[in-house]
């Protein structure tokens, strides 16, 4: 258990049988008395955010996660599967529990997955991927208009919008975190 009052960005959490991770926590003074403490915390499960308001004398659950490198092998269906690259061990996970990653992996890509009492409850992906562009618009002479661009799908489905210069089949680098087009790679 740890005091609401230490709560900090990104600590997971156990609140009702879910787990969920800090994103915002803010405490209130009032006149008298320990104040509350108000927070952004986002389900790992759902991957929805709700707020939270505590006592700043209020205690809470920190749940226990870990994390396993892993190689992202193929899909089917609605189910992913991902091999340990130290034990060999396969896990499948559903949708839910994959979040951004449907649009940012590819077969062989390794990622980190995080888990809680040996069930896989989420993916973290690297801060920039490198993909393939697979469909965009030739570039004509005189497009240099700054800060503009023209959309391009990647091979794995994901929409951004690139630089006039990019073209068909080459390799750009994207942030994960934002879907942004950052370079070519």
């Amino acid at each position: 258990m740890i005091e609401v009052g230490k709560l900090r960005k990104g600590m997971p959490l156990l609140i009702d049988g879910e787990i969920y991770i800090v994103l915002e926590a803010n405490k209130h003074s009032m006149g008298r008395g320990d104040g509350i403490i108000r927070t952004r915390m986002k389900n790992l499960k759902t991957a929805l955010v709700r707020q939270f308001t505590f006592q700043a004398s209020e205690k809470v659950e920190e749940a226990s996660l870990s994390i396993r490198h892993v190689q992202y092998l193929y899909s089917e269906e609605d189910f992913f599967h991902f091999m340990d690259l130290e034990t060999f061990e396969q896990y499948t996970i559903g949708p839910d529990e994959m979040g951004d990653g449907l649009e940012y992996l590819k077969g062989n890509e390794e990622v980190d997955l995080q888990f809680h009492e040996e069930r896989p409850i989420g993916v973290i992906l690297p801060n920039t991927l490198v993909l393939q562009v697979t469909e965009t618009a030739p570039a004509y002479k005189g497009d240099t208009v700054s800060g503009s661009g023209k959309p391009a799908v990647l091979e794995t489905g994901l929409k951004v919008t690139v630089p006039f210069f990019v073209e068909n089949g080459e390799m750009i680098r994207v942030d994960t975190r934002t879907g942004e087009y950052i370079e070519r790679a």
